[in-house]
Order: structure tokens, then C-alpha cells, then sequence
């Protein structure tokens, strides 16, 4: 015969509510029951804005005719002075955006214009498509007429800058003068034989230089003696630069 702790241990009592939960938090989530969690949360959200609209619906549900049409119409009003402004906001900033794109514009335009009056003023190096033309002159028989005339054509054909035996850079006012063994040009001595670089469309300057009694022609005759060699090439450097003159007569016109 079994005593009564005998039956105490057959017949255990069941866990009471809170040992349950205990357990079960214990246990690691299941991929459906944090689902389940999510949208129950979701849910509540839900519930909660729902309470709230019919709260605020509320408000209104005891307001005459007249009263919710007058705050429609204040709504209205506000809603379309709320657009004007924006449109007035957006035409405003439209408009900045359209000076600035004017002025970097003209900003840009400015400093193209200074670089091209640079190089052709001879202020600033230059580089790009041209000819190297090699003159050599064993009897020393080349002069300022040769060399001048070869200048001439060559601005002719469009060369943007010219330079001689990488000292001197030839402008506008650049003046030839005979010297002993070689030219002076611009004050500056210069003896054979003379390289001239010059910055165009290579193709048309060396054809400049080749015409039937031209600059090489002239050069080649059996009184000067002399050797002329015209390398076209797409990279011609120019480095040296004439420092502006200012004007000693003339001054800008004002614009009224």
C-alpha cells in the first residue's frame, strides 16, 4: 500500500499560469510567431489611428451647415494662398538660377576673349597644331627681307603665334633689323640657323611657305644659298611671352 507522498509524486500538480509564460519566454521565437507579433503590432497601430480619426471626426460632427462650409472655404483659401506662394518662390529661384547661368556665362566668355587677346598679343605661352620651319643659312646671305616675307605669309595663313629661335615672340609690332652674322629682332641678336614655330592649321601654314616664289623660294635661291625645312606637327609649344605695352596715344572709349 503506497503512502501519501508516494501519490504526491505520481500525480504532480500542473504549473500554474505564470509558470507557463515564464516557460515559454524562455523558449527562442519562432520565425511565425515574431509574424504573428509584427502584425498584431501593425494592427494596434492601426486601431489607434482609427480611434484617433473618429475623435477628430467627432469634432465636427456637431457643427452647422454653414459654420463647416465657411471653414472649407478658409481651408481653400489658405490652400490656394499656400500655391501662390510657392509659384512665387519657384519664379524666384528660376530667376537666380538664370542670372547666375548669365553671369558664369559671361564670366566664361570674358576669360575665352583675354585668352585669345593673349596669345595673339603674345602675353601668354601657346600650344597647339602647327609648323617648325628650320631655315639654315651657311653664306649668311638670309636677312630681314627673307625672314619678313616668311613672317607675313605665315600671319596671312593665320598663324596665332609665332615664335623665333625660342627667344624671341613675333607680335605685331615686331621689327627686323640686318646685323652682323644674323638679324636683330626686337632688339634681340639672332644668328642661323632660325627656327620658327608657329601655331595654326600645320597643312595651310607649310603650304603658305611653298608657293611658287615664295618664302622657301626665296631662301633656295642660288644667291642666298640657304635650306628651308617645314615639319608639320600636332603639339607646337610656344613659350616665351612679350610683356603689354601701354598704349601711348590711344585710350578706351567709354561707353555712355
Amino acid at each position: 500500500m503506497s503512502s501519501g507522498a508516494d501519490m504526491t509524486d505520481e500525480n504532480p500538480s500542473p504549473p500554474s499560469g505564470r509558470e507557463r509564460l515564464g516557460e515559454t519566454l524562455k523558449k527562442p521565437l519562432s520565425r511565425g510567431q515574431v509574424t504573428a507579433g509584427v502584425l498584431l503590432a501593425v494592427l494596434g497601430f492601426a486601431a489607434t489611428v482609427q480611434v484617433q480619426e473618429i475623435g477628430q471626426s467627432d469634432v465636427y460632427s456637431g457643427q452647422r451647415q454653414e459654420d463647416l462650409i465657411q471653414l472649407l472655404n478658409s481651408l481653400a483659401a489658405a490652400s490656394q494662398r499656400t500655391e501662390n506662394e510657392i509659384a512665387q518662390l519657384e519664379q524666384t529661384r528660376s530667376s537666380l538660377r538664370s542670372d547666375t547661368d548669365s553671369r558664369r556665362a559671361a564670366l566664361e566668355e570674358a576669360h575665352r576673349q583675354a585668352d585669345v587677346l593673349g596669345i595673339l598679343a603674345g602675353t601668354l605661352p601657346a600650344v597647339g597644331t602647327g609648323i617648325v620651319v628650320t631655315v639654315e643659312d651657311s653664306s649668311g646671305a638670309v636677312g630681314t627681307d627673307q625672314l619678313l616675307n616668311g613672317l607675313e605669309e605665315l600671319r596671312d595663313a593665320g598663324a596665332e603665334a609665332i615664335e623665333i629661335n625660342d627667344t624671341v615672340r613675333v607680335i605685331a609690332q615686331t621689327s627686323l633689323t640686318d646685323g652682323l652674322n644674323g638679324v636683330i629682332v626686337d632688339g634681340v641678336r639672332l644668328s642661323p640657323p632660325y627656327t620658327i614655330k608657329a601655331i595654326g592649321d600645320s597643312h595651310t601654314l607649310a603650304q603658305a611657305l611653298d608657293f611658287t616664289g615664295g618664302f622657301t623660294d626665296a631662301i633656295e635661291l642660288p644667291g642666298i644659298g640657304g635650306k628651308v625645312l617645314v615639319k608639320e606637327l600636332d603639339n607646337v609649344e610656344i613659350a616665351t611671352t612679350r610683356a603689354p605695352a601701354p598704349a601711348e596715344y590711344a585710350e578706351p572709349l567709354q561707353n555712355e
